[in-house]
């Protein structure tokens, strides 16, 4: 499992059975490209895709298959992580997530600008 399929799945995990637009969300990805990555963890059978409330949302749900898959990931992807943040610096690592964090922000209120004068 690569680095963009255990977040997607981990996403996807934090908001199984809600809107395919809340994964694109936590994950601050277009829509588009979303789906291009559940296409293919729904082919390694990791996941299962369904109609929402209506025919133009999905959801997601973790299979059986994606949680072993997602179990045998984790411990590898914790000691990258560890190794990161070490050789990294944890004062610089907090600092970092923190700006990503606030930049994130200035993206989503961007959006929602945007968004509302669209809409006018």
């Amino acid at each position: 499992m690569n680095v963009t399929q255990f977040a997607v799945m981990r996403a996807v995990e934090r908001h199984e059975n809600e809107p395919l637009s809340r994964v694109a969300d936590d994950l601050a990805m277009e829509r588009t490209s979303l789906y291009r990555a559940l296409a293919l963890l729904e082919r390694n059978n990791w996941i299962k895709l369904k109609s929402g409330r209506d025919n133009r949302s999905r959801r997601a749900t973790i299979s059986a298959l994606g949680r072993k898959a997602l179990d045998r990931a984790q411990p590898d992807w914790a000691q990258t992580q560890s190794a990161i943040v070490e050789k990294f610096g944890r004062d610089r690592w907090a600092h970092f997530v923190t700006e990503m964090q606030q930049l994130s922000q200035c993206a989503a209120d961007l959006e929602r600008g945007l968004a509302k004068r669209d809409a006018k």
